[in-house]
């Protein structure tokens, strides 16, 4: 592990990572979220937006309120694949 700082733990998505990707031109949360699949995890963004939010201010210079959270989609909660799988419709 080392001196790694890890801002998204479900992805594995490190600090270093991010700035890197700013440097690239990924200058807003869904741009790194595409890039690096960024909120994309189990918690669906819970922890780590807000820390890549800062990261970004930092980076960019941009004021934190300036940069936009992603657009949220459904399903708002994480749903288990055991729900997904299950075939209730044929059960009786």
């Amino acid at each position: 592990m080392g001196d790694k700082v890890f801002i998204c733990r479900c992805e594995d998505i490190t600090l270093e990572e991010i700035e890197q990707a700013i440097d690239e031109g990924y200058t807003t949360i869904e741009e790194l979220k595409c890039r690096l699949r960024l909120g994309m995890g189990p918690c669906q963004g819970r922890g780590c937006l807000l820390l890549a939010k800062r990261v970004l201010s930092k980076k960019t210079g941009k004021t934190y309120s300036e940069i936009k959270m992603p657009t949220t989609r459904p399903p708002l909660i994480p749903v288990s694949l055991g729900v997904l799988a299950s075939d209730k419709k044929n059960k009786k």
